[in-house]
Order: C-alpha cells, then sequence, then structure tokens
C-alpha cells in the first residue's frame, strides 16, 4: 500500500524539484504506474478501509511501566533489574504481550528521561522560500464582553521574517488545517519545508532522532500543498526560535494591553492589519537596507505556488438519535429526519460542521463553540409533520421559526382553524418538491384571491407544475385548402349500392 508520506515525496520531486517520472521511479524503486497514479490523480492518499484495527497490547500497562522503569532507574547501577526481569515481573501482573515490546518501550523511555539540553546554539541561515516555521500561543482577550482564553496560530516565514496571527477558540486539526489555508493564502505561496514542535494534532508517535511518524490527515494536507513536514526535538524550542520568538513579540505589541473586540472575524482582521503594519514599520534583522515588507515581497516569487484549497476537515463517526439530533462537541446538531438509524460522518471545519450518510450531505450548519447549545434547522423535521402534525404549535425546533413572508401570513390565517396545523404541514411538505420561492409565490397568489387553505395553494402548484400547451403551428399558404370538404353520409350509401 502506497502511504501518504511516498505520495507527498512524489509530488515534491515532480512539481518542485522537476524530475521526471523516469527519475522518480530510479530514485524511489516505485513502478511507473504508480507514479503516474500519484501524479495525475491529484489525490493525496490511496488506501482501503479496514473492518478492524487492533490495538497494541503494550498500551494498558504503559503507566505501571513507566512506574516500574522511575522505580528501577533510581536505584544503584548493580541493583537494578534487567528488562528481563522487568518483562518477567509485567507478565506476572496480567500483560500478554511480548518481550521485544517492552524492551523498543524501555529504550524510547531512557532516551526521553536522558535528554540533554544544549547550552550553546548555532545561527540558522534560510533561502528564499525555504522554510517557514508553525506554533501556537494562549492569550486572554474580551469578546463580546466576556473575558475569554483564545488560541492563537502563529506562522512565519524563515528568510523574509514575515509573520502570520490569527486567533481561534480551539487547538484541534481542523483550526491547524485553516490557519494554513489563510496563511499560504496570505503569502500567495508555501514553502518546500514546514517545521513544527510535536502537537498530537500533526504527530502520532516520536520515534529516536527526527524521524515521526505524522497524523494521516495533517501529511495529507502537507502534500497537498507540497510542504515537507519535519518536526523538532521534544523540548528543544531553538529548533524554531524565529516564531517561538513571534509569541512573545505579537503578546507584547497585538495584545497588550487586552483586546476588546465583538467577534473572532473582527479580532483576527485586525490582526491581520498589525501584522502588515509591523511588517513595513520594521527593518529586517539581517537585510540592514530593508523592511520584513520588502524582503517579503521579494520572498514571495519564489514560494511554491498554491495548489488550491486542501479540504480541511476533522473527521469522525457518530449516531443519530431518534429526535434527528447528533452530538459533537458539547453541543446538538439536527440532521434531516431521513438519517435516522444510521450513524453519520462528521466533517467538522473550524467555522461549520457538514453531516454526511452515505456520501450525501444530510445536513450543515455554522459551528457553534459553547456547552449544551442544540442547534435546530426546522427543515429537518417537516418530514416527521406528515405523521405528527400538531408538532408543529409546540415543537422546540419550531419555536420563534420565521418564515418567509406569504406563508407566515397564511400559517397566522390558519392558526384559527380546527385543522389549521394539518394544512399547514401540507404546505410545508409542498417545499421538498417545488422548493420554497414556489411554494412562497403560491401562497401570495392564494392570498391575493382571498383565499388560503392548503388545497387552493396545493392546486396552484399543480397547476404551475403542468406544461404549457404546445404552440399553434400555422398552416402554409401551399397546403391550405381551397375548397372546404362537406360532410355527406349519403355518399357511403352509394359505396354500399355499388359493392
Amino acid at each position: 500500500m502506497l502511504i501518504v508520506e511516498t505520495i507527498g515525496r512524489i509530488r515534491r520531486e515532480h512539481f518542485v524539484k522537476g524530475k521526471t517520472i523516469k527519475e522518480i521511479v530510479r530514485d524511489l524503486g516505485i513502478s511507473r504506474n504508480t507514479v503516474r497514479k500519484a501524479l495525475r490523480s491529484e489525490e493525496t492518499s490511496f488506501a482501503y478501509e479496514r473492518d478492524y484495527q487492533p490495538f497494541p497490547k503494550l498500551g494498558p500497562w504503559s503507566d505501571k511501566l513507566d512506574e516500574i522503569l522511575a522505580e528501577n532507574e533510581k536505584k544503584a547501577p548493580r541493583e537494578r533489574l534487567t528488562l528481563i526481569r522487568i518483562f518477567e515481573d509485567l507478565s506476572g501482573l496480567g500483560y500478554a504481550g511480548g518481550y521485544d515490546a517492552v524492551r523498543r518501550y524501555a529504550r524510547k523511555w531512557r532516551s526521553e528521561q536522558g535528554a540533554a539540553t544544549a547550552a550553546a546554539y548555532v545561527p540558522l541561515s534560510f533561502a528564499p522560500g525555504e522554510a517557514y516555521q508553525f506554533d501556537w500561543s494562549h492569550e486572554i482577550v474580551l469578546l463580546d464582553g466576556v473575558t475569554t482564553i483564545v488560541k492563537v496560530a502563529h506562522m512565519r516565514l524563515c528568510h523574509s521574517r514575515m509573520l502570520f496571527v490569527r486567533a481561534y477558540p480551539r487547538e484541534t486539526q481542523e483550526m491547524v488545517f485553516d490557519a494554513h489555508e489563510r496563511a499560504f493564502s496570505f503569502f500567495k505561496g508555501a514553502c518546500t519545508r514546514g517545521i513544527y514542535d510535536n502537537m498530537k494534532t500533526a504527530v502520532e508517535t516520536i520515534f529516536i532522532g527526527k524521524e515521526r511518524k505524522f497524523n494521516r490527515r495533517f501529511a495529507q494536507m502537507c502534500s497537498h500543498h507540497l510542504v515537507e513536514p519535519v518536526a523538532c526535538t521534544p523540548a528543544s524550542g531553538w529548533e524554531k526560535g524565529q516564531v517561538e520568538n513571534q509569541v512573545g513579540l505579537a503578546r507584547e505589541r497585538f495584545f497588550t494591553p487586552r483586546l476588546r473586540f465583538k467577534t473572532y472575524d473582527d479580532m483576527n482582521a485586525w490582526l491581520l492589519d498589525k501584522c502588515v503594519g509591523y511588517a513595513k514599520a520594521h527593518p529586517h534583522p539581517e537585510i540592514a537596507d530593508k523592511t520584513i515588507w520588502e524582503a517579503f515581497e521579494e520572498e514571495r516569487p519564489k514560494l511554491v505556488q498554491l495548489r488550491g484549497r486542501f479540504d480541511g476537515f476533522h473527521e469522525l463517526t457518530a449516531s443519530v438519535s431518534k429526535t434527528c439530533l447528533v452530538r459533537f462537541d458539547n453541543n446538538k446538531y439536527s440532521v434531516n429526519a431521513s438519517a435516522v438509524g444510521a450513524p453519520v460522518e462528521i466533517h467538522a471545519y473550524a467555522d461549520r460542521i457538514v453531516f454526511r450518510q452515505k456520501g450525501r450531505v444530510v445536513a450543515e450548519h455554522a459551528r457553534a463553540f459553547g456547552r449544551g447549545a442544540t442547534i435546530f434547522d426546522p427543515w429537518h423535521y417537516v418530514p416527521v409533520l406528515a405523521r405528527k402534525p400538531g408538532a408543529l404549535r409546540n415543537g422546540a425546533p419550531f419555536k420563534d421559526w420565521v418564515l418567509p413572508g406569504a406563508i407566515e401570513r397564511v400559517r397566522r390565517k390558519l392558526a384559527g382553524s380546527d385543522d389549521g396545523d394539518r394544512q399547514m404541514v401540507k404546505i410545508l411538505a409542498a417545499v421538498v418538491d417545488d422548493g420554497l420561492i414556489a411554494v412562497e409565490a403560491a401562497c401570495a397568489e392564494a392570498l391575493s384571491q382571498g383565499v388560503h387553505s392548503a388545497d387552493v395553494i396545493l392546486n396552484i402548484l399543480a397547476r404551475r407544475r403542468e406544461p404549457p400547451p404546445p404552440p399553434a403551428i400555422p398552416t402554409p399558404e401551399s397546403l391550405t385548402l381551397v375548397h372546404m370538404p362537406l360532410a355527406d353520409c349519403a355518399r357511403y350509401d352509394q359505396l354500399r349500392r355499388t359493392a
């Protein structure tokens, strides 16, 4: 199976370095068809879905093994247990895995415990378009009058020192994708290499040295933008010192005194203006005769050309309740009534939530970031009203439901009828087939005639659905009869006599 890291390398070798398919085949040892498939399909992953994914046996015992290794490390060297003895003690407690897993885990644990902090540093230099650095920070602002801790995404081009700052309510993976999309759009390009710390939204496993197992979706995003991701050594912030310094700079110059805004959009528009203003007003730290903005303008043509927008969502599966609600991120969202009884796929974006079932969209909502909120779309419940029309009066989704003008006037007139709810449900159900604009026009026509019953409105819709009569075809002059035929039944008697 072709992993996403290999696909990303194939794309970078061809689109960035300009290598031919033959050269990539020779360098990577991959067939020509595989390379062509990766380049022509524009896909970032080729995989099949496994029915069952097993979990490592050592996972539930990692905390106990950490405790044993820590206690063993405190002992004198000659009194310490060997890894075989530790494995036997862990097996006696119920561990059913093998020794090799314990040995690899102990090696990783000792490497992390014995990592030393460097006391000296080497200045770094980057070519135009070579690399950028990314990091998060937490800042305190007043948002709509409420003191709020916001998560701020920082990106910095290593050559020109151009900065990008944007605030989010979360530090989740979909926010990482959105920050990259907006930063690359602002820069009008990407770099060939991205430098990150070992954030969980990007790195799944840390191996010895620089080797990392990146998150699948994060690797797809990097492959799409032709970026090679590089993760720093744990607890080694100096490896991305530029963006670390940017965090302090933004906190001092942008977030002090405490910012006061109504919405995130207002705050982020202000932050982008501050980034541009700072870059135009301050000199480049290494290029003395240029400002940061001037160096950025020179670097911009050498950035990797944008490949289009990456569909940056975080995906998970959830069940649908009998009340047509799906729970996500401490809130509930309504979906179409037809989705009840089967799980849905949640595609969480930075600003919206999309629910899919068997490839079709069953709901889409603006994302809520509070707790305990329920977001309804009344149209999701219209099919249910056909069986329970009384729910239109007291149903929670229909509370404060604002309908288009003509439909709302019909609803108010039907409210006094004994079967008003049932008639209104028939009118709303017609929206599924005829569309909201057509139903509103039919309601307006009925009201203009002084009636408001459902039968009249549905009749108007049916008449509008009928095809118009075909236009009359004019008779050519050459085919026009000179003598019009006369009906004479006596001619049939003549035929009978002749026979």
